[in-house]
């Protein structure tokens, strides 16, 4: 599986490439060990894999907000990335190109999804609710953190993938355009968007708090 903490050991943890092999990467840190690969080299395309999983599971988590189905579509995304190998030319970095296949991984796990809630909606079952992480208002940052997720957790899968590629993996609008495979400005409208919904979420909850202490 590909969950950081539960995933195989790290043969290179670090994730930088041997001395032997830095002299010549190129625009693309990853290029000399993808030509490796694609000539059939499993250590390599592993220390591809080791390189690369945790921002693509993280991605994939993003997206989805479950563990199980991020963690199939992260592993189902490098097994795709190996058969398509030998197809691929280097016209976009490697991060690029893997990070391009998770989402579209992903939005098709959550089309999926949906498909099955409205089923189960329609057949009139409930999905549980999740308990509510802000109980204690003490917990500081830790408290602000958890009401952020939440808040992500509202925005549509677009956004919040265009919100991780930003922030979480300081991807700029153009690379984010290319991997999302989307044109500059719908990456910057979306943007926009999810900042907007953060930014009205925050403050509702702000207000609800504060009408809740008046109360008591």
């Amino acid at each position: 599986m590909l969950k950081p903490e539960t995933s195989l050991a790290r043969s290179n943890p670090t994730g930088e490439a041997p001395a032997t092999l830095k002299r010549d990467s190129r625009a693309d840190p990853d290029s000399l060990w993808v030509e490796r690969a694609r000539a059939g080299d499993h250590a390599a395309f592993r220390w591809l894999v080791d390189r690369h999983r945790d921002r693509a599971y993280g991605l994939a988590l993003r997206i989805l907000r479950s563990e199980p189905d991020a963690e199939e579509v992260a592993q189902d995304a490098f097994v795709r990335v190996w058969r398509a190998l030998p197809r691929f030319r280097g016209e976009a970095a490697f991060a690029t190109w893997l990070y391009r296949i998770v989402v579209r991984q992903a939005f098709d796990r959550a089309a999926c999804l949906k498909g099955r809630r409205a089923r189960e909606a329609s057949l009139g079952e409930e999905i549980a609710e999740r308990p509510d992480p802000g109980v204690d208002a003490d917990e500081g940052a830790r408290e602000r953190a958890r009401k952020l997720e939440r808040l992500i957790d509202a925005l549509t899968e677009v956004q919040r993938a265009v919100i991780t590629l930003y922030y979480a993996h300081d991807r700029s609008v153009e690379e984010t355009s290319k991997i999302l495979m989307m044109p500059e400005n719908t990456v910057k409208t979306h943007l926009s968007r999810a900042r907007s919904a953060l930014r009205e979420g925050w403050m509702r909850d702000a207000s609800a708090r504060a009408a809740s202490k008046e109360h008591r």
